[in-house]
């Protein structure tokens, strides 16, 4: 498959460049999966744990929100604008889902104002649904998923307690020990390798991405098949805070129905007479 992680994506994926963002999406060609699968037929095989666990699937919970009427009216005039751009182009256009990300930092609660990566804070909605789960949680240590670097900053001065899952090997090991109350991570950031079952139990989603890799690697980091690998007989709770009719509900849609970015925001279009 090659020697290096490069040499890997090189040959198997497509790199593409979302415009004005500085990362990129590796899509595998067509041909990769067949290809990949028949070098791997003789020297791997494949284990389900739930053929080996008496595992439960994750109880989750959407907590939804309603943002003020300031933040709400900036809402719709940002995801109007955003539905009237992609119209002109067109809904198959690649960076579809890029265009929307003031969309959804706003359900959030926060918005980038320029290039800088100043910021203005919009609403405090999440926040006090993020505060009522960590008051019910009674001390449970609390993981929570951010998509911002302004979620961070936030999350940080409303929450003193927490801590941000950095890359050093300490903070992993002082979760794991119990000794963080919460815990701030970055999907990208707490993905495939990291142990993290035996710091907590609890997840919670404060903002939201399309990436679906990302969000289903984070739930495994504590998930019930590591949890019961671990010894912990425990039930997974995921909380997803939602923002009442945003983008928030469509990339939720996503998750569940794994449809594409593109089908879904030309069924949104359509609700909103736009397309």
């Amino acid at each position: 498959l090659g020697r290096t992680y490069g040499a890997f994506t090189s040959r198997w994926f497509n790199s593409i460049q979302f415009p004005g963002q500085s990362w990129t999406k590796l899509e595998p060609f067509a041909h990769s999966q067949d290809e990949i699968q028949r070098a791997l037929a003789d020297v791997t095989i494949s284990l389900d744990a739930a053929d080996w666990f008496d595992i439960q699937e994750p109880i989750h919970n959407v907590i939804r929100v309603d943002m003020p009427p300031k933040a709400r009216q900036q809402y719709r005039e940002m995801e109007k604008e955003m539905f009237l751009e992609l119209n002109g182009e067109g809904i198959e256009a690649p960076n579809a889902a890029a265009k929307t990300v003031k969309s959804l930092q706003i359900a959030s609660g926060a918005i980038y104002t320029d290039d800088a990566g100043s910021w203005s804070e919009l609403h405090d909605a999440k926040l006090q649904a993020l505060d009522s789960i960590l008051t019910e949680a009674a001390g449970a240590p609390v993981l929570v998923a951010y998509h911002w670097k302004h979620d961070l900053e936030r999350l940080l001065k409303a929450f003193p307690r927490g801590r941000h899952l950095d890359q050093g090997p300490q903070t992993l090991r002082d979760w794991n020990a119990g000794k963080i109350p919460v815990l701030f991570a970055h999907p990208a950031s707490a993905g495939h390798g990291l142990n993290m079952q035996d710091g907590g139990n609890i997840l919670v989603f404060f903002s939201h991405w399309w990436d679906l890799e990302q969000y289903q690697q984070i739930i495994e980091r504590i998930g019930p098949t590591r949890q019961i690998q671990a010894g912990h007989n425990r039930p997974v709770f995921i909380h997803h805070i939602i923002a009442t009719g945003t983008m928030d509900e469509m990339v939720m849609e996503r998750r569940n129905s794994k449809r594409t970015v593109q089908d879904i925001l030309l069924d949104a279009m359509k609700k909103r007479g736009i397309a």
